[in-house]
């Protein structure tokens, strides 16, 4: 369109059919020269630039990349690390388990020993108590029994038995045969 209105000023004629498409040689030339500078001037200056540029950014992806691989086989090893320290508290706390279970049947089992010791010290105690009373009792119920029996006497007798030895056999005698039926009396039963 340029040339058309080149030509138009010149005063020359405009070409025509295929000719239209083809520049004239001059202009064909200096394009030529001027593509070639502007080609020499992009492949020194401004192509270095531009390929350094992405060589950095290349580098600092593949350093990206890098350390996203460190950190993600950091975050492996910690998580492995993790579960295995899991594991083995586990493990622990099942043995701290078992350990505490055992104990604790001991201890009621050494409760359980203490507790019938202490039950047949208790009741050998009681018996022994029981039968000091029971001694103690006899002892006095046979001197009241004895004083009794020993006036009953006297007035059955119709005499006093003031004479300690004969007091004493006659005392004897009767509860001597109180105990006797007693005894037999408890065993028919």
């Amino acid at each position: 369109m340029i040339r058309l209105m080149m030509l138009a000023a010149e005063g020359g004629a405009a070409p025509k059919g295929i000719a239209l498409f083809f520049p004239p040689l001059n202009e064909l030339v200096g394009s030529t020269v001027a593509l070639a500078i502007i080609a020499i001037v992009f492949w020194k200056k401004v192509l270095p630039v531009f390929t350094r540029i992405l060589d950095e950014r290349t580098a600092k992806i593949e350093g990206g990349i890098a350390k996203a691989e460190q950190a993600q086989a950091e975050a492996q090893a910690a998580l492995e690390e993790y579960s295995a320290q899991l594991a083995e508290a586990r493990v622990e706390a099942a043995h701290i388990r078992e350990d505490a279970r055992s104990e604790g049947q001991a201890i009621v089992a050494d409760l359980r020993v203490k507790a019938s010791d202490d039950a047949s010290r208790i009741l050998a105690n009681a018996e022994r108590q029981i039968e000091a009373e029971r001694k103690q009792a006899v002892i006095s119920l046979r001197s009241e029994v004895g004083l009794l029996a020993a006036e009953l006497a006297s007035h059955v007798l119709g005499e006093s038995l003031s004479h300690s030895a004969a007091q004493s056999r006659v005392i004897d005698r009767f509860l001597d045969d109180l105990e006797t039926s007693t005894q037999a009396t408890s065993e028919v039963h």
